[in-house]
């Protein structure tokens, strides 16, 4: 028999691959044009002058690239995190690293970070989740820990009900803010809490920015983790690190680029990580990052468009079904009437459209399931298609 690493057996299905399975055998009626609102993959336009950059480089080809990228990218990405959060000067040699898109490196840095020797090691993660924290975990040989977010508690964390025992065994804990489905932002006075949290017991923060530059008020965008840990006077972000990604903010989620961020220190091993893991970006890839981490112009047009669409979708669905606005991303994150695997399922055979139990993306902690009775609805598509599902959900809905 072929060995195989024991621990992929504990990995779950993946929320699409169960979508998949739960729609099989339905049909939506005749003449009804599916919308697929299930999946957060950016579908307005790369902006051209992108594109441009990546075929005027297309000679790099021609060379392997290093793993640390290029001096002109982690500049980009430097000053980017300066003009964005106002924090200090960041060193682009020692405190930043380009990624193949956030999820590659969300996923690694568990490998890179924790110390499977103790093993009753515990990775922390919000609870719904994306599923590459929980992966990432099991992966390193460490055990998932999930804290509840929930409505009656405005989707924050209670890092105050977390045991002591568990904040001790804590080696990594993923934050995501805005979150991921619920859109909630950290403020200053939770990002205070897990700071002095991480101090006592000594765990590393990966907080997943990757939704950041998605919000409704151009004078107020999201708090980030290097702008509140400057705020609290924590020189040189000790066991921080940021994930940060274009896919969202500049419509290019096939072209795979982002960075890390933070702790100089961490950063160093987790680089020597990568050196062996073998993810340097394209050098044409590399190029077209540079100009759009140095481009905002395409970010507030892309935040005009979501914001058109959040606020048609709100107005029409409003009416049917209980609807909160989110803090930032672009996700609608719906209670609904009953459970949320039956809601799909005749959504898509009544109605065309598609989104995505919430049960899928949590798990059960503490006695509940914080994703049960929830759909997350994911507004990337055109305005014209969000406003024609909304009519559809409401419709729906009105004889649910």
């Amino acid at each position: 028999m072929t060995a195989v690493n024991p621990h992929l057996d504990r990995l779950q299905t993946y929320p699409f691959q169960k979508l998949t399975a739960l729609l099989a055998g339905a049909a939506p009626k005749a003449g009804l044009r599916p919308i697929p609102l299930y999946i957060g993959e950016p579908k307005h336009p790369t902006p051209a002058f992108i594109k441009q950059a990546l075929t005027d480089n297309l000679d790099g080809l021609a060379a392997y690239p290093a793993t640390v990228g290029t001096p002109q990218l982690r500049q980009a990405i430097a000053r980017w995190l300066e003009r964005r959060y106002g924090v200090p000067p960041i060193d682009p040699d020692t405190q930043v690293i380009p990624v193949d898109g956030s999820r590659e490196a969300l996923f690694a840095f568990a490998q890179a970070v924790i110390d499977n020797r103790r093993k009753d090691a515990l990775v922390l993660c919000p609870n719904p989740f994306y599923q590459i924290y929980e992966g990432a975990a099991l992966l390193a040989q460490a055990q998932p820990h999930y804290l509840n977010s929930l409505a009656q508690n405005g989707y924050a964390i209670d890092y105050d009900a977390v045991p002591a025992d568990v904040w001790a065994r804590a080696q990594l804990i993923y934050v995501c803010s805005p979150g991921n489905p619920t859109g909630h932002v950290m403020p200053l006075s939770e990002w205070e809490k897990l700071f002095a949290l991480s101090d006592r017991y000594g765990f590393v923060i990966a907080s997943d920015e990757c939704y950041s530059e998605i919000y409704f008020d151009e004078q107020r965008p999201p708090l980030g983790a290097m702008e509140a840990a400057h705020q609290l006077g924590r020189t040189g972000y000790p066991r921080l690190v940021v994930f940060s990604s274009l896919s969202k903010r500049s419509n290019v989620p096939g072209m795979r680029s982002g960075f890390v961020a933070g702790d100089a220190q961490i950063l160093k091993q987790f680089l020597l990580y990568r050196t062996y893991h073998g993810c340097a970006m394209s050098p044409p890839v590399q190029a077209a990052s540079v100009a759009a981490w140095g481009d905002e112009a395409h970010v507030v047009e892309n935040r005009r468009l979501y914001r058109e669409k959040f606020d048609a979708f709100y107005r029409i669905v409003k009416p049917a079904l209980q609807l909160d606005m989110p803090d930032a991303a672009f996700y609608f994150w719906v209670a609904t009437p009953g459970d949320d695997t039956v809601f799909t399922r005749r959504l898509f055979e009544e109605q065309a459209v598609s989104v995505l139990p919430g049960s899928y993306l949590a798990r059960d902690s503490g006695g509940v399931n914080p994703g049960r009775g929830r759909v997350r609805i994911a507004l990337v598509s055109s305005t014209a298609e969000c406003s024609e599902a909304a009519e559809r959900i409401r419709d729906f809905v009105s004889h649910y």
